[in-house]
């Protein structure tokens, strides 16, 4: 039975290989932006640009608040995993 339903699948094993494929991206896609350590990195990277005068403190203010929803919301992506 194993054979044969192999046999009958065959035609279908390069979308079940472009969907794996597909499933490996965004695993992979989600676990960097769920990182941690990428985002204090990109944090500590914002306080760099405002420090020089690259970034005003209302654009700073902006984006580490989206960093630190992001942070919040990998806290919880790791606890659900």
């Amino acid at each position: 039975m194993g054979l044969l339903k192999e046999i009958l699948l065959a035609p279908a094993a390069p979308i079940r290989f472009v969907d794996w494929t597909a499933r490996q991206v965004l695993d992979a896609a989600e676990r960097e932006y769920y990182d941690p350590a990428a985002i204090r990195q990109q944090l500590a990277a914002l306080a760099e640009q405002v420090d020089a005068g690259e970034l005003s403190e209302e654009e700073f203010d902006r984006m580490e608040d989206e960093l630190l929803d992001r942070l919040e919301e990998a806290e919880r992506y790791r606890d659900a995993t």
